[in-house]
């Protein structure tokens, strides 16, 4: 088993930006590919970027290409989200994730354990 925990969310002007992390904990972090994911109210959980377990490669949603940047530090058991120039639509609840196999880096299905995600709110 894995524990997740996000940090970093808040509220920031659009054009602005935020980092975030997620620190895990329980089995070795190292081995998981992670993701982030995000969810607006009355919308499904959507994916935003996701990062292999070294680090080599990253995959991100189109919406936030160019704009957000996922990396790791394995040694400190935690994943980052860099978010720059910021817009409201990027507003949700972003939770990080362990990737447990299949080839969709995009699909909410190959995710498993979950944080209790951290809140963006981008006011316009």
């Amino acid at each position: 088993q894995v524990q997740l925990v996000e940090s970093g969310g808040g509220l920031v002007q659009a054009g602005g930006s935020l980092s975030l992390s997620c620190a895990a904990s329980g089995r070795t972090f190292s081995w998981y590919d992670m993701g982030w994911f995000r969810q607006s109210p009355g919308k499904e959980r959507e994916f935003v970027a996701a990062i292999r377990w070294s680090g080599g490669t990253t995959y991100y949603a189109d919406s936030v290409k160019d704009r957000f940047t996922i990396s790791r530090d394995n040694a400190k058991n935690t994943v980052y989200l860099q978010m720059n120039s910021l817009k409201p639509e990027d507003t949700a609840v972003y939770y990080c994730a362990t990737k447990v196999g299949g080839s969709n880096w995009y699909s909410i299905r190959n995710y498993n354990y979950w944080g209790q995600g951290t809140q963006v709110t981008v006011s316009s």
